[in-house]
């Protein structure tokens, strides 16, 4: 088991990817940093492994599937995961690392929007982006994260082993944040400074699909995590279509004696029955939440008595 394990994914990172393995090797010099590269086509492999990295392979492209890869390989006892492209200072690492080992921080934020991301980022879909995805989740899950969508992070052990990767692309962020909220792992926010790509880097997101993804992961999270919320939201509109129809025929009812409006009758009623649904459904899959929960605690248990009988062989 390492003592402090570096991941950076890595596509086509030829121009920063020397400089970003020999500063985390110079802050943390006990630690392993594994490059694994994604189908680069620009030796991005061949630099980092002369920079002295561990580099390893992830064939199916994807930044999610990467992750994947390293969090299911690699056992350490605090994980530092940063970007190739040079945009995230290693010298905030050895304090990220502290939290996690000495404070028992389950994920380190590594926080660029409360210092000089605005100013640095020259895309402005990205910074509204940013800003649009952090309101809405720590509104809709009752957190306080800086930066939900910050690629710079340290992790616990338990954090690594207990958490089921879904995504297969940028919107992993997003769904590392959502599940260290719902798991109840201890969070903290490390603000770093934030420097954009240099002259001849490009970003490989998308700042508009890669946009939608998220915006999806978000709704699915929230929905898998927070189901009584999300389908008794749903029932309370049809519930409210349901009644703002009925209203007209009902008063032509009280006046005429007669229903002269039978197909918004009919859609009226399937609107409350499709609220009726909503609503137990919701209860019934919040109980099955509740049943998951339970499990996981259980599941962290026989993750920590892993650790420490990798930690006594050591």
């Amino acid at each position: 088991m390492d003592k402090i394990a570096v991941l950076i994914p890595c596509y086509n990172e030829s121009k920063t990817i020397e400089k970003v393995v020999c500063d985390f090797k110079r802050v943390l010099p006990d630690a392993v940093i594994y490059v694994y590269d994604n189908n680069s086509n620009d030796k991005t492999d061949e630099i980092a492994r002369k920079a002295g990295a561990v580099v390893r392979y992830e064939y199916q492209q994807g930044k999610g599937n990467v992750i994947r890869r390293m969090f299911r390989e690699i056992d350490a006892e605090c994980y530092v995961m940063t970007d190739g492209d040079d945009t995230y200072p290693a010298e905030f690492a050895p304090a990220m690392v502290e939290k996690v080992l000495d404070k028992k921080v389950d994920m380190v934020v590594g926080d660029r929007l409360s210092s000089t991301y605005f100013n640095e980022n020259k895309r402005p879909f990205h910074n509204f982006g940013n800003s649009l995805v952090r309101k809405s989740i720590n509104v809709m899950f009752k957190t306080n994260i800086n930066d939900i969508m910050t690629g710079y992070r340290a992790f616990s052990y338990q954090f690594v082993k207990s958490f089921p990767v879904l995504s297969k692309g940028f919107e992993i962020e997003t769904e590392m944040s959502i599940h260290a909220v719902e798991k109840n792992m201890y969070i903290d926010n490390q603000v770093i400074e934030y420097r954009d790509r240099p002259e001849g880097s490009e970003s490989k997101l998308n700042t508009y699909s890669d946009g939608i993804k998220v915006l999806r992961t978000i709704t699915r999270l929230y929905r898998n995590y927070k189901p009584f919320a999300y389908f008794g939201i749903l029932a309370a509109v049809l519930a409210a279509l349901g009644v703002g129809f009925f209203i007209p025929v009902l008063t032509d009812f009280v006046k005429t004696g007669q229903v002269l409006k039978f197909p918004t009758l009919i859609v009226c009623g399937f609107a409350i029955l499709g609220a009726i649904q909503s609503f137990f459904a919701g209860m019934i899959l919040q109980n099955m939440v509740q049943k998951n929960r339970q499990d996981f605690e259980m599941e962290l248990i026989r993750i920590q008595e892993s650790y420490n009988r990798l930690k006594d062989k050591d």
